[in-house]
């Protein structure tokens, strides 16, 4: 037992003299230019809960299934479990490392000498090895802090990737219900056409009006009917991508409900003052990518220093009588001190290959900040002027449908001519086209200021 505890002993104050680590020190950066950063990422309240204030079952439902099923998330979720693992491993190997062993060797004529002919050694081995890397320089410091930082790194790779999914099951939804109400639209404007070409066929069956204004008639509907096809495409599409992103095939995707995109009742709030960057995921992970480089650079140093490993053995080594007894207990403690001198040029190499990487990762952050301060800045413009384009698009779509309604009369009772009346419908047609597209568009909008603020604007029912 003291022989154990003098090993145990030895070990321990061998790794006393690795309490340092060469490298920098990583500090966080708190700010890009002029833009302030927040110290750590929070999770926004509304980031999985957002849609909800569409208050649609069906986009609801397709979000839920899309975070069960979709492969990508599954896909970052396993990068999650082995940056951990990695991580976990990391943090072990600054520990001694050892191994429980029993062997057994049976030989007969060891040597060609005449003594040893016929001669028969049997014997066997038990016990515990231990070794272990002082960690002089802090090698396996910073190698640990580099594997935790790409860790945090995949869980927020993994929350920006839940985000992106959630946004593209949202936007092609809107997708899809925006081609669906631009086929309603078709349909409601080839009816309203085929009227007027049955008042315009009776007119000619009458004498009162021309075959070519009846071809006039049938051109508009042509010009209709042409457009069917692509707004067919476009819902076929959008559906298809739901389909992909929920996992299913296209034929088992249901798609209830009535041709109408969800809408909110109240403008979305944005708080002033607040740093919306704290919510962004794939801020914090760029940052967390750069702690992680800068890591890598203290593993690249230590291989300037000396490295001090220590391996050791406790346990039995067998007799000639294969007996247990105080006579076979064997111990050993091996220290061994290295340095990598002569390979002093490649080790500088990677030091500034390290510190070059560092620098780059850093780049990318800073990028990073202001292509995501740009990108609320631009969603929220457009969402605005999206606005401001929907209500002049609903005014058009009225006083067309107006004037649309007052040249039919006209033209029935004899005071309006053929070409005024196909004008305004032909208006019409393209007003109520029109205004589709855009409610479409604003939807989609909608969408990419939530995507680019990581669900924290989150919708308040007024009271």
């Amino acid at each position: 037992m003291h022989k154990f505890t003098r090993v145990a002993v030895a070990l321990m104050l061998t790794g006393i003299v690795s309490a340092c680590a060469v490298g920098p020190d990583y500090q966080a950066p708190d700010k890009v230019s002029t833009i302030e950063l927040e110290t750590s990422y929070q999770t926004a309240d509304a980031v999985k809960s957002w849609w909800q204030a569409f208050e649609d079952e069906t986009l609801s439902s397709l979000i839920e299934l899309a975070l069960t099923e979709n492969r990508s998330l599954h896909e970052a979720l396993a990068n999650v479990r082995r940056a951990q693992a990695v991580f976990s491993e990391s943090g072990a190997q600054r520990w001694p490392q050892g191994s429980v062993s029993a062997g057994y060797q049976a030989v007969e004529n060891t040597s060609l000498l005449d003594a040893d002919d016929g001669v028969q050694l049997r014997g066997f081995n038990t016990g515990l090895s231990l070794n272990w890397d002082a960690d002089l320089a802090g090698k396996l410091v910073r190698a640990e802090q580099a594997a935790l930082a790409r860790a945090e790194q995949a869980d927020l790779l993994w929350r920006d990737a839940q985000l992106q999914v959630i946004s593209q099951v949202v936007n092609s939804y809107g997708q899809y219900r925006g081609a669906q109400i631009r086929l309603v639209c078709a349909q409601m404007n080839l009816a309203f056409l085929q009227q007027s070409r049955d008042v315009v066929q009776a007119q000619v069956d009458a004498g009162t009006a021309t075959t070519f204004e009846l071809a006039q008639i049938d051109t508009q509907i042509h010009r209709v009917e042409t457009d069917i096809p692509s707004m067919r495409i476009a819902q076929a599409t959008a559906k298809r991508t739901l389909a992909a992103l929920v996992a299913r095939q296209a034929d088992e995707l249901e798609l209830g409900g009535a041709a109408s995109l969800p809408t909110l009742r109240s403008p979305l709030p944005v708080a002033q003052g607040e740093n919306y960057l704290q919510y962004r995921p794939d801020i914090a992970s760029a940052e967390r990518a750069l702690a992680a480089s800068v890591a890598d650079i203290g593993v690249a140093t230590a291989s300037l220093y000396p490295s001090l490993s220590v391996s050791g053995f406790l346990g039995f080594l067998s007799s000639p009588g294969l007996a247990l007894n105080s006579a076979s207990q064997s111990w050993s403690i091996a220290p061994t001190l290295q340095w990598s001198g002569l390979n002093w040029s490649a080790v500088k190499a990677q030091v500034r290959a390290s510190n070059a990487e560092a620098d780059a990762q850093l780049a990318r952050f800073e990028q990073s900040v202001i292509e995501a301060v740009n990108d609320m800045d631009l969603s929220l413009q457009n969402y605005q002027f999206s606005r401001e384009q929907l209500a002049s698009a609903k005014q058009q779509f009225k006083a067309s449908q107006q004037s649309a309604n007052i040249a039919r009369i006209r033209y029935e009772e004899g005071s309006l001519e053929f070409l005024q009346l196909l004008d305004t419908e032909r208006e019409l047609i393209a007003s109520r086209d029109q205004l589709a597209q855009i409610e479409q568009a604003h939807f989609l909008r909608l969408v990419e200021v939530y995507r680019s603020f990581s669900g924290a604007l989150q919708w308040q029912q007024p009271g």
